[in-house]
């Protein structure tokens, strides 16, 4: 209810405008929808919020034989962060994150510029070729490479052979770095191709048209027209790929079994959580150090937005 004063000075009651309720369907549109939600909400609970509650639980707490369980707070996470195992690998993980994110970028960035040059069916079939490293698990990825790899079993050996030449060992300890670079390329660079790809295809070609027309070349019309109008995307392929890199695990493991002590168990902190909780039963402390790599993604993967939130479309 409010007031209002006529020209006569005269004061009179105005019933303010209530807002109208939700109808009956409006009210079952809502009620279906939580409907439709639940499923998902409690797979979201059980399989991801529960375990990830009770992984933090266990990481605040230590086990020994002689006192049992108790509770010791953050001791576990002071550990951590002095481990020099744990620092070795998160050290290892910065260096592949420094190596291996513009090598994937570029290599995905060159083949969705090319691709999105070419109006024939070879463009079709070349996506196609691209992407499908990615379509093949992880695993089986890894056990591919690792054959190729070996000194035994491998073509390499033979292919040297026949310039006369010494197959290098790209298992040994000095080269495994960059055989584990190659195997992350090939598999991840069509998925972010792909996403490039989608970025490129949505820019509107009269832009193109009226560039050729100023004068412009496909060099300069490629860096200065399309590489600046997908910068989202672009920022968006090297989040997926800071943040995979960080937690780098299976390619490393699958590895492990025939590089002949190249790949310690501590060789990434995925790797060293792993291998102290199913080898050594140090589950508070594997836990521990699982939330603090978390911990480091999250700290890493929000730095890195906030520095390119303008070029993310995050910030006007």
């Amino acid at each position: 209810m409010v007031t209002t004063t006529t020209r006569a000075g005269e004061r009179r009651a105005v019933r303010a405008p209530v807002k109208p309720r939700p109808g009956r369907i409006e009210r079952n549109r809502q009620w279906w929808g939580w409907v439709f939600l639940a499923p998902f909400a409690v797979v979201f609970l059980v399989l991801l919020v529960a375990p990830l509650a009770y992984a933090f639980w266990m990481s605040l707490r230590t086990s020994t034989l002689a006192a049992g369980e108790s509770f010791t707070g953050l001791a576990n996470y002071q550990r951590a962060f002095t481990d020099p195992l744990f620092l070795q690998g998160l050290g290892r993980v910065c260096l592949f994150v420094v190596v291996m994110v513009p090598i994937q970028l570029g290599v995905a960035l060159l083949a969705a510029l090319v691709l999105d040059t070419l109006t024939t069916r070879l463009s079709r079939f070349s996506r196609l070729m691209i992407f499908v490293p990615y379509a093949v698990p992880a695993m089986i990825g890894a056990l591919m490479w690792g054959f190729l790899y070996s000194p035994r079993f491998g073509p390499a050996t033979d292919l040297f052979g026949l310039v006369g030449a010494t197959a290098p060992d790209f298992l040994a300890p000095g080269t495994v770095f960059g055989s584990l670079v190659n195997i992350v390329t090939w598999q991840w660079s069509g998925y972010y191709m792909i996403i490039l790809y989608a970025a490129l295809r949505g820019i509107d070609p009269s832009l193109y048209e009226a560039a050729r027309i100023d004068g412009a070349s496909g060099r300069q019309i490629a860096l200065r027209i399309k590489v600046p109008m997908i910068s989202a995307a672009l920022v968006m392929v090297v989040v997926f790929s800071l943040i995979g890199t960080l937690q780098f695990f299976t390619e490393p493991s699958i590895l492990r079994n025939v590089a002949a002590g190249s790949i310690p168990v501590h060789y990434t902190p995925n790797m060293y959580a792993h291998g102290l909780a199913f080898s050594y039963q140090q589950f508070n402390y594997a836990a521990t150090i699982s939330f603090a790599l978390g911990v480091i993604v999250f700290a890493f993967s929000y730095l890195f937005l906030f520095l390119t939130r303008k070029r993310s479309g995050l910030n006007s």
